[in-house]
């Protein structure tokens, strides 16, 4: 059984000049009989100083852009360090240089940046015990979590229940410090075993697990065999098997530091490839110093042992878990590991890498908080919150978001109009107001395939975020498996779409939000033959009163061009009488998917059929899409006239009629447009640039 002492504020005083610019060592006290987590001191560490663990976030807020106010910074620029392997290797050795003793928690300085709201985050690392491998993704994390990464040290014998309950006090004394806020701890490979076993035997906390290729599969890896086979092999032989792990952790093209995840041109893969086989020996030689044969046999003993407790205590984990899997890993069946936990684990979401190896976190085409984001998993209170919490887009997810709807944009070339306040047409969105809270109505196509080119736009041009109010099955968890890609909404909550309800569209307005609301909501989208450019809108108002609140600015739009796009094959009427439909079909409307999304059930009329149901298409030549953006309405100073009902739903006929203007008035013109279709819009490219502005009918 091993005994720690109690580390200092400088615990390793031979290195402490080297390792004090980048880390932050806490005390800790781990033994047998009593372990005292880690407490932290108040006083912001300082350049070139060794402190006791931290006990808050840097009093640094967050800054939190107001999206209804000019000169407005609506996208994130904060980016993934440019990091790779390398940096992972030079850390790793400084650590294993220096780390004599106990167990511990240490914090980088760089990830100090936090406000005084984050969550607190616990790292957990895998085999090697180091610490380090959060080390690209600091400078996001340390924005938005008080970030502690667990060290053990390569000569510590610390056993797999002397572990645990080193972890289990230190959450233990955060939860009761961190009042009503969520503990998150990102566990890879063995430390995932050890995040389970917390939250196993800690369900009264509010834990927040991110797993990372989990070892919970232990029993199915050939690292069982070779651990019942190590205590035979000669010391001078152990190493080629500890370089084996670092062969099998991962694609050293993807760890680079210039590794880009979209496709490279010959001259940039040939520095890249360099680069991934130059770092592979200093990581061979690096895994071997990190698990010498004593240190090897005992962390697979403890990975064994972690594996069988885990697994047997499945049942009792219940908080928010996030899996995160590779599909290329060489060591685990990450893959169908994380489906497997996804069946047993009630509150549980997975997402799945398909071309990455073991060591996911070191990899260039990562970014973790984005991965957070896109899963709705952060908050910073008991509850999610998906508006005061909301983190705006990185000029990176933007890019990502604006490259998936690139070949729709390229095909439809959309236009969009929009109505100064003496009521003339113009191209463009010059007649959009500048300032918030704004609420858009209007009109949904199929499939809600206008969407992407929407609100990119309005990114573009107005640098605008439109605030989506979207239907709850993108949402829902049991919704999201039924998906044939697990991530396919995650695009939607980055871009910072909501739930439709009440008392979202309050919290949006009371921030000055741009929102986006489509009164016909799935009916509209998911419209039958021959519904095209149909209102499907409920006969009561619903936004009016809200948005008189708030003085908000009602801007009702149509939009067409669905029908130059692709003709419905089958609609819902025609699945319906398909023998097989019947079992997709409850599962959509019915059961817990039917009961987490069901909409308007206490309706009349066409907007109660809210039913959710696939789309067979047939792509036509596309055409173009039109957008027209009507006169806006005031609200402002109207709040007490707007209270009266009859004057409320007055004002919500209007803006339906306003709408089905617009979609009269595009369906009318585009027949003007001499670009109507893609081949005359390709002639115009070709003679006057692929970057030239395509005319189109006169408003």
């Amino acid at each position: 059984m091993a005994t720690v002492a109690s580390g200092g504020a400088t615990p390793f005083v031979g290195e402490a000049t080297r390792l004090r610019r980048r880390y932050i060592f806490p005390r800790s006290s781990l033994s047998s009989r009593k372990i005292e987590p880690s407490v932290k001191t108040k006083a912001p560490p300082t350049r070139g100083q060794l402190r006791s663990e931290p006990d808050s976030p840097n009093p640094i807020r967050i800054s939190r852009s107001d999206n209804g106010k000019v000169g407005r910074e609506v996208l994130d620029r904060s980016e993934v360090a440019p990091r790779g392997i390398r940096d992972y290797i030079k850390l790793s050795r400084e650590l294993i240089g220096s780390a004599k003793g106990s167990v511990r928690w240490f914090s980088p300085i760089e990830c100090a940046q936090c406000g005084e709201e984050s969550p607190l985050l616990l790292y957990l690392p895998g085999i090697d015990g180091v610490g380090t491998g959060l080390v690209r993704h600091y400078a996001r994390l340390g924005k938005i979590f008080n970030i502690w990464c667990l060290h053990i040290p390569v000569d510590d014998r610390t056993t797999f229940e002397e572990l645990i309950q080193y972890i289990e006090n230190t959450v233990k004394s955060e939860k009761t410090r961190l009042q009503g806020r969520p503990i998150y701890i990102v566990g890879e490979s063995i430390g995932a075993c050890f995040a389970l076993a917390v939250a196993a035997r800690s369900r009264n906390t509010d834990l927040i697990l991110i797993l990372v290729n989990p070892a919970t599969s232990f029993k199915r890896t050939w690292l069982r065999d070779i651990s019942t086979l190590l205590d035979a092999v000669p010391d001078p032989f152990h190493v080629p098997i500890s370089s084996l792990f670092s062969l099998l952790s991962g694609n050293y093209i993807r760890t680079t530091t210039n590794f880009k995840a979209q496709e490279l041109a010959m001259e940039e893969a040939i520095p890249i490839l360099s680069e991934g086989l130059t770092d592979m020996l200093p990581s061979l030689s690096l895994l071997g110093d990190i698990l010498p044969k004593e240190s090897l046999i005992w962390k697979l003993k403890i990975l064994k042992e972690a594996s069988s407790y885990v697994n047997s205590r499945l049942h009792a984990v219940t908080c928010q878990t996030l899996i995160l899997a590779s599909g290329k890993d060489e060591i685990l069946p990450s893959h169908e590991e994380a489906d497997r936990l996804c069946t047993i684990l009630p509150n549980c979401r997975v997402r799945h890498f398909q071309d990455s190896g073991h060591a996911l976190l070191l990899e260039r085409g990562l970014d973790l908080v984005t991965v957070i984001k896109g899963a709705g998993y952060y908050r910073r209170t008991w509850q999610t919150d998906l508006v005061s919490d909301y983190l705006h887009p990185t000029t990176y997810e933007f890019e990502n978001v604006s490259r998936e709807y690139r070949l729709t944009n390229f095909a439809t070339d959309p236009v969009m109009f929009s109505t100064l306040g003496d009521g003339h047409i113009i191209r463009g969105l010059s007649g959009i107001p500048d300032e918030g809270p704004a609420v858009f109505i209007g009109n949904h196509m199929l499939m809600g395939s206008e969407l992407g080119p929407l609100v990119i736009q309005f990114l573009k041009e107005k640098n605008i975020l439109l605030r989506g109010i979207a239907h709850p099955f993108m949402f829902d968890r049991n919704a999201e498996m039924l998906m044939p890609d697990y991530s396919s909404f995650d695009k939607y909550r980055i871009m910072g779409s909501v739930p439709v309800s009440g008392i979202n569209l309050y919290k949006l307005l009371a921030i000055n939000s741009f929102v986006l609301l489509y009164p016909g909501g799935a009916r509209e989208a998911l419209h039958k033959k021959g519904e095209e450019y149909q209102l499907f809108w409920p006969q009561k108002s619903e936004f009016v009163r809200m948005a008189s609140r708030f003085g908000a600015t009602i801007i009702p739009f149509g939009v067409v061009g669905e029908d130059d796009l692709y003709n419905i094959l089958l609609d819902y009427n025609d699945l319906k009488k398909l023998p097989f439909y019947d079992s997709l079909d409850k599962k959509l409307n019915e059961g817990p998917v039917g009961a987490a999304v069901r909409l308007r059930s206490d309706y009349e009329g066409e907007v109660a059929n809210q039913e959710l149901h696939p789309i067979v298409l047939a792509p036509k030549i596309p055409g173009r899409f039109y957008f027209l953006f009507g006169k806006p309405i005031k609200t402002k100073g109207m709040e007490k006239e707007l209270r009266d009902r009859d004057n409320a739903q007055q004002m919500y006929l209007q803006v339906k009629s306003e709408v089905e203007k617009c979609l009269s008035y595009l369906r009318e013109k585009r027949e003007k447009d001499p670009y109507r279709s893609i081949f005359s819009r390709l002639v115009y490219q070709a003679t006057h640039g692929s970057n030239s502005e395509i005319p189109t009918f006169e408003p």
